[in-house]
């Protein structure tokens, strides 16, 4: 729009439609362009644009995740798939980006309205793409107003901001819309985007998926290398193209921008935006300073009251609730120490992981130095592998933890219900087991499914009662297991309903 704004203007019909043909070039072009969706589809659009056309049983579907990780990308790819398909109209796929704004100053049912009214089949599903939907006042009321009284639209909403937990009426959800977190990318996505991709069996639970894995005896050839990019480029879409052409004269400036870049994005944009817009935080340049902090402290046991005495002005009551926003934020993320008891897990120690380590790195502006640091680099990859496993446990509802007893430790346990885990994670093959051994001995659950994950270790499944009675997993095997088994539960989670009905 050319007009200039001043005081007194107000924005015109023609200016509203100016910005929905904007926003919506395929009314016209029947594509989406494609500088808006990568080639290299994230699963969850593989399997996002089958859910929504089911009419039953019908959801709403929220995208939740970090900044930069693709959700307008792969929302945008969604509609790609709805277009090649010939019984949905191009009209009837609106997209809306509801931060703009003149887009803010409108009622979400008025928009909504809006596009009902301009089809010509005014009886076929509205497929409304609604990018940034916590920015609508009450949007989670209008999603439940537009469910209860069936309105003709599915809607497809995202948010990387806490607004989106702000004030939710949590009941208004229930059976209406399924939330849906997109992590960063994961390995296998990685090499997917970067022309590798390694295709491994998948079983329907990780342990089994470990074990057939092993059976097929995958090459590992050339991931030490590209596991070295993406442990320092981070799970992020654009920053991982740009470094796709690293060599020796240019690894270090591309590094250090794309580390600029989420710096700028992924940290200051919700320490000085999202969360105090969402919670009204006073003083972010300390919720800055506890981040910080907490950068230099992952993969430990969390001790607030020793964190709490660095930064001065930081109460107890205000170090748990910044560090709620952060979770919240998708920056961080903590595990309770396992008791076998979920009465009493919630009164010992928390670890505490980075979503994606890459973003712990731009906090402290680490660069390459990490190369150089034994101690960081096993720390790096720890964080690692546990990301992997949140995002999997995010699509699986099982528990994740840590656990430790006086000398004993594990560093990951995923409490599957029929074949739970316990993980030790090093980057030395030399690295000790008497943790998950001990840990074993007390919970007996965990007796042949214990596995220490290094980067040097020939792949074997434990062997109870023997000298191999813990097992050992290729950190890069492990890292392709586990994130090639999410992709499968995210597609049992959005497909598997319809396929029953």
């Amino acid at each position: 729009m050319a007009r200039k704004r001043t005081g007194g203007w107000k924005p015109t019909s023609k200016d509203y439609l100016t910005i929905f043909g904007e926003q919506n070039p395929w009314h016209k072009s029947g594509e989406v362009p494609e500088a808006w969706a990568f080639k290299v589809e994230r699963p969850l659009a593989r399997c996002l644009w089958q859910r929504i056309k089911k009419k039953q049983p019908k959801r709403f579907q929220l995208i939740m995740g970090p900044r930069r990780v693709g959700k307008s990308t792969s929302m945008f790819q969604t509609v790609r798939h709805l277009l090649k398909d010939a019984k949905v109209n191009k009209e009837n796929i609106c997209w809306l980006r509801l931060d703009h704004p003149l887009l803010m100053q409108i009622p979400l049912d008025d928009l909504v309205r809006h596009f009902m009214r301009l089809r010509d089949d005014q009886s076929a599903p509205l497929y409304m793409f609604l990018n940034e939907l916590t920015y609508a006042e009450n949007w989670d009321l209008w999603l439940k107003t537009f469910y209860d009284e069936s309105w003709p639209v599915q809607i497809v909403g995202s948010s990387s901001s806490t607004a989106a937990l702000r004030d939710r009426k949590i009941e208004s959800g229930i059976g209406r819309w399924e939330d849906q977190f997109l992590s960063p990318y994961l390995f296998s996505e990685f090499l997917e985007l970067s022309n590798d991709a390694r295709k491994i069996p998948v079983a329907d639970t990780l342990f089994e998926t470990l074990s057939a894995c092993i059976k097929a005896k995958v090459s590992l050839e050339g991931l030490a290398e590209q596991r070295r990019r993406y442990l320092l480029t981070g799970g992020f879409p654009e920053l991982l193209l740009g470094a796709q052409n690293l060599d020796e004269t240019n690894e270090e400036s591309t590094l250090l921008q794309s580390q600029r870049i989420l710096r700028t994005d992924a940290v200051q944009s919700a320490v000085y935006k999202d969360i105090p817009q969402a919670f009204g935080v006073d003083n972010p340049m300390l919720l800055e300073r506890l981040l910080y902090t907490l950068a230099g402290q992952f993969t430990n046991i969390l001790s607030p009251n020793s964190i709490c005495g660095r930064l001065e002005r930081m109460s107890q009551p205000t170090f748990d609730r910044y560090l709620s926003f952060l979770e919240k934020a998708f920056l961080v993320f903590t595990l309770p120490n396992y008791s076998g008891s979920e009465a009493s897990v919630q009164k010992r120690g928390r670890k505490l992981y980075f979503v994606d380590g890459a973003v712990r790195n731009a906090a402290l502006q680490r660069g390459l130095a990490p190369l150089d640091d034994n101690a960081e680099m096993g720390a790096l990859a720890e964080n690692m592998i546990a990301g992997h496993l949140y995002s999997l446990s995010q699509q699986t509802n099982v528990r994740l933890y840590h656990w430790r007893d006086k000398e004993d430790e594990v560093d990951l346990v995923y409490d599957h219900p029929v074949t739970p885990m316990a993980f030790e994670i090093s980057t030395r093959y030399e690295h000790h087991r008497w943790g998950l051994v001990a840990f074993s001995e007390r919970y007996k659950k965990f007796k042949g499914k214990c596995f220490l994950v290094t980067p040097q270790a020939e792949a074997r499944m434990p062997q109870p009662g023997t000298i191999n009675e813990i097992g050992q997993m290729p950190l890069d095997l492990f890292l392709l297991a586990v994130s090639s088994q999410a992709e499968k539960e995210l597609e049992n989670n959005l497909l598997s309903v319809h396929r029953q009905a």
